[in-house]
């Protein structure tokens, strides 16, 4: 005994043909052959795929509804004016509203022609290098880049002026072509780029002798580049509208400035921070001072604090890199080393001797006690030529 053609799709005897298509489709996904593995998945397929091509016919829904499964089969008096129109499993009597609808069931839907759509057009990138100088203050760059423009001569069309690409007769302007396959199971649609027009739905008899029918000419174009001040290494600018021309009238794609910078001699950058070696003297470090440090804005006052050990950072504040997604600057970190001299003047060697006697004079008598050896130990040390 065949299911109730209602029961088989899971709708109700009043449902619109609307909810009957959406059942059908639902479930034949789920127990199609190609997807469903279980044993009696094709059986099922068939049997909704029968469902389907009664109810969703008017006349073949109201027979059924009046005479049950012996409205619609030809072999009985009643079903003789009109059976399931060669339903013979699969998709054969299922009224689609042809086989775009059966493709874009299976394939996600979308336009019924097979035309490409116009697309954006791709992307370009551009690596820029730049001074530390550059990437700090910032500043415009002109560059030139090889691209692809829609040509002067045919507009884009590809054609000679004058004349018209005119729609490929193999696809009839649809861009693929569709070849119906008759199987056990049904008649199954398989559709490809037409290969007359490649897929673009025209033909061009007379090619633009410029672009030779492509539509688009190389060029070199000059493009300023604005640099922010503060920028990265890595760092990408997208200049939109500036990449490729998009096909089929889309937009065109973008360009993407990334960003080197080469080393400067004296700062070294992490962040948006400037880290700076600065040598000083010992007599400098022992006793203080105040020296003139570079920064990226000309030179500014470091104080010095007497005792200064080799290593000793000091920051200051806002003299670094300009942040470049907020306000204000990164900070200078200057680091501190001591310039012990290889060779003295005798007058120097004197005071040194001096120096050297006062400290030993001022130690206490007592046992020798352990030490951390401080800054005037390491300079005496180098003063006796010991390692």
């Amino acid at each position: 005994m065949k299911r109730d053609y209602y029961e088989v799709l899971g709708v109700s005897r009043n449902a619109s043909e609307d909810e009957i298509k959406k059942a059908y489709r639902k479930l034949a996904r789920q127990y199609h052959p190609d997807v469903n593995k279980e044993p009696d998945a094709e059986a099922k397929f068939k049997e909704i795929g029968e469902a389907y091509s009664v109810l969703s016919d008017p006349e073949k829904r109201a027979a059924y509804d009046r005479f049950g499964h012996a409205g619609v089969d030809p072999s009985s008096a009643a079903g003789a004016g009109g059976g399931a129109g060669g339903f013979g499993g699969g998709f054969g009597g299922a009224d689609f509203g042809g086989l775009d609808d059966l493709f874009d069931m299976f394939f996600g839907g979308g336009t019924r022609s097979g035309r490409r759509a116009a697309r954006k057009g791709a992307d370009l990138q551009y690596t820029l290098t730049l001074d530390f100088e550059d990437a700090y203050f910032g500043k415009t760059v002109e560059i030139t880049i090889p691209k692809e423009e829609v040509c002067d001569t045919c507009g884009g069309t590809g054609a000679k002026p004058g004349t018209q690409p005119r729609t490929c007769p193999t696809c009839g302007g649809r861009g693929q072509v569709e070849y119906v396959q008759k199987t056990p199971l049904g008649h199954f649609a398989t559709r490809t780029t037409c290969q007359t027009c490649g897929g673009t739905g025209q033909v061009i008899d007379t090619p633009c002798s410029t672009c030779h029918g492509t539509g688009r000419v190389k060029r070199e174009k000059k493009i300023d580049v604005k640099v922010p001040p503060g920028v990265h290494e890595d760092t990408q600018l997208r200049i939109s509208g500036e990449g490729e021309p998009g096909e089929r009238g889309g937009p065109p794609g973008d360009l993407y400035i990334v960003f080197r910078i080469r080393p400067h001699r004296l700062f070294r950058r992490e962040g948006d921070d400037l880290l700076l070696d600065q040598t000083i003297n010992f007599a400098q470090a022992a006793l203080g001072t105040t020296i003139e440090v570079p920064t990226m804005e000309g030179k500014v006052a470091l104080k010095i604090s007497p005792g200064t050990k080799p290593g000793t950072i000091f920051r200051l504040r806002g003299k670094g890199f300009p942040r470049l997604q907020g306000r204000g600057h990164g900070d200078l970190h200057v680091r501190v080393t001591i310039d012990v001299p290889t060779e003295l003047t005798e007058k120097q060697k004197a005071l040194l001797r001096e120096l050297f006697n006062l400290e030993e004079d001022a130690k206490p008598a007592q046992a020798e006690v352990h030490h951390e050896e401080g800054f005037f130990d390491k300079v005496k040390r180098a003063f006796r030529g010991e390692t």
